[in-house]
Parts: structure tokens; sequence; C-alpha cells
């Protein structure tokens, strides 16, 4: 069997070792992918697992459009860091970053009925004792909302500027990634987003 097969059927063993660790860190991708600029936060997620290698501190959640079913993911979290598309009046492409009491300003900047659930979900593990101690949003302006898959020009030649802003985040709070050597390198496989 070569290096590489046994790296991959070694996987599921990692994710379920992963799986077993409270993270101290959730970093939450969202939106909907299925309507272009709007799944901006898992796309960057994903680009995030692609080129860096998270430690078992920091767990990495395709949270898509759920809401209350991200409870369990954020009630455990010490630092929650949140990856999503935010209507900031500004140029397509541009990032927004909101930290802790200033969190409540975004939810006024939603690009579609998934943020509705991410105030939600901070109250209800504000009110069970529960909530992170700090709470970072990295939004990004959206250009193109509307049925589709790709992300729009504007915002794909970004992409890139909101993960390097996560992994300065990650860094800021004590938990640098390392670079992987190359993006096949990533061996979480499809579980290792999925709430």
């Amino acid at each position: 069997m070569t290096s590489a097969k046994a790296a991959r059927a070694a996987a599921p063993e990692r994710v379920a070792a992963h799986a077993e660790q409270e993270p101290e860190v959730v970093v939450l991708g969202l939106g909907n992918r299925l309507r272009r600029d709007e799944g901006l936060g898992v796309c960057a997620l994903e680009r995030l697992d692609q080129r860096y290698a998270a430690t078992p501190e920091v767990r990495l959640v395709d949270g898509g459009v759920l809401g209350l079913e991200l409870l369990a993911y954020v009630e455990r979290a010490r630092r929650l860091l949140v990856l999503d598309a935010a209507l900031t009046g500004g140029q397509p492409g541009d990032l927004l970053r909101l930290e802790d009491d200033q969190a409540p300003a975004y939810f006024g900047m939603r690009s579609s009925s998934h943020e509705i659930g991410l105030p939600d979900l901070l109250a209800v593990a504000r009110l069970q004792g529960h909530s992170p101690e700090s709470v970072i949003i990295l939004g990004m302006q959206p250009e193109i909302i509307e049925l589709g898959w790709e992300l729009s020009a504007a915002v794909s030649s970004h992409i890139d500027d909101l993960v390097a802003a996560a992994v300065e985040q990650l860094a800021v709070w004590g938990y640098p990634l390392q670079r992987r050597a190359s993006p096949a390198e990533s061996q979480r496989g499809e579980e290792r987003f999925h709430a």
C-alpha cells in the first residue's frame, strides 16, 4: 500500500479523534452555495481547509444555512469566528470585521435569511450560559446573489483575502495554522465540516 493510500485509509480514524476533542475555536462558514456569492463563507471555509491544517483545538464547521442546529458547536467553543457574506454597501469583495459587542450591527447587513438563525443561535447560547468568550465576524460584500453555483469574478478574486483574515485572526488568538504542502494533503474528507 502506498503512503498516500495508507494516509487515506487512516483518515477516518483521525477524523474521529479530532471530533472527540472539544474545540477551543469554531470557524463557522455560513451561506447558501446555490445562490452564488451568498455561499462565499462556505467557499472560504473550504479554501481554508484545503490550504491550511487546523489543529485539534480548531474546528471548521460548514454551517451552510443552518441555525439552531449549530448550537452544540457554538456552546462548546471558547471563541467563534464566522465567515459570511455581508451587505456592507461597499464594493464587491470588500471585507468587514466585527467583534464581540459590534456583532449585533452585522445582523442588519444580512444578505439572506440564514443570518436570522445566527442571532438566535448566539442568544440561546448566552441564555444557557455557554456563549463564546469572543465572537468575530468576518464578512465580505457579495456582488451577485441569485441562483447559480459559481462565485462572481469580483468575489472570487478576493476570497483569499477572507481566508487570510481568518488565518490572521486565528494566529492572534494563539492558534496559528500550518500551510499545507499541497491542497491534496487535506485528508479530512467530506466529514471535515458538516454539522
